[in-house]
């Protein structure tokens, strides 16, 4: 009975064991929590194109939006911890959405069971090139005349450029006129229509538009200058220090990922991002490749989670 036992246990093992290097034997779904065609939907296709060429099978985008991200992120939560339902998605639902959104229903730093980091993009603090503001000093200077009349642009409530404004407007002792749109689309075409006064916007989403001269690049949100634009000086370097923001996509499953699929889906990950072609075509887009391991990922969302769950409490910011 007992060699039995031994025997059926060592099979079950085998079978588990034969499951798993066989991943995927079945379609994989990458669940994207916005609607197509924003940075986020662009990295997830990158990612279903190109994992079959690593891993096998079939691998689809699903897009799920709404409620700021969060419904796509419930979903997830209560998918099967197989592998074959994925998360790919911005930095809100895994640190900003939930203190905004009352009733979230899943828990960021518990729920979803981290991968990698996948790229990172700084945002740009831009004016309408008919802007008399030239520098970070002017417009300081403008809204230190003008307390709470600056308008600033934002793709919504709680987006990522909302955050980074009221972040530059805390450590700049400043206050400016927030003007919510419904996405970033909306909010770029009246920044360059001279309706709003200015905007920290991503800079893939922008970066054509400094290119061509149509908005005036003051600053840029990360710790140091971006190759796209070096000749556009930092927030820190213009004397503002404190506001550094930096976009991010990542990938992540439901809690409880087999640990060996796991490391099979960041190895995969990280290769493709570090190809050559890959990686070429998103520094071009402004995206800078981060590829880090599941275990830094859980510590830098822990890190952001607390930095934004503050920004968010101390400025009462609501997604209302």
């Amino acid at each position: 009975m007992f060699k039995k036992t031994l025997v059926g246990l060592a099979l079950a093992a085998a079978a588990t064991l034969s499951a798993f290097a066989a991943y995927p034997d079945k379609p994989v779904t990458l669940v994207v929590p916005f609607p197509p065609g924003g940075s986020t939907d662009a990295i997830a296709r990158v990612l279903a194109q190109k994992l079959p060429e690593k891993l096998g099978g079939t691998w689809v985008v699903d897009n799920k939006p709404g409620a700021t991200g969060t419904i796509g992120a419930a979903f997830v939560k209560r998918a099967p911890a197989d592998g074959y339902t994925l998360f790919v998605s911005s930095l809100g639902p895994f640190v900003i959405a939930p203190h905004l959104i009352k009733g979230a229903q899943y828990d960021a730093l518990k729920d979803l069971d981290p991968i990698t980091v996948a790229v990172q993009a700084p945002n740009v603090l831009v004016v309408p090139a008919s802007s008399p503001d030239k520098t970070v000093a002017d417009l300081l200077a403008h809204l230190k005349k003008n307390p709470g009349k600056v308008s600033f642009a934002s793709s919504g409530n709680g987006s990522s450029d909302h955050l980074s404004a009221e972040l530059f407007w805390q450590q700049s002792g400043t206050e400016g006129l927030h003007i919510p749109y419904k996405g970033g689309g909306p909010a770029i075409n009246d920044l360059l229509g001279g309706q709003v006064d200015a905007a920290f916007v991503n800079i893939n989403s922008i970066i054509q538009q400094i290119k061509a001269g149509k908005v005036r690049a003051l600053g840029i949100s990360s710790d140091k200058r971006n190759p796209l634009l070096p000749e556009v000086p930092t927030l820190q370097e213009q004397g503002v220090k404190g506001a550094e923001v930096q976009s991010w996509q990542a990938v992540a499953g439901p809690k409880g990922l087999p640990a060996d699929i796991k490391q099979k889906l960041y190895t995969a990950i990280a290769s493709i991002l570090n190809e050559k072609e890959v990686k070429d075509k998103l520094l071009a887009q402004g995206f800078e490749i981060v590829a880090d391991t599941p275990e830094h990922f859980a510590k830098f969302q822990a890190t952001e989670y607390a930095k934004w769950k503050q920004l968010i409490e101390t400025r009462k910011i609501t997604a209302d």
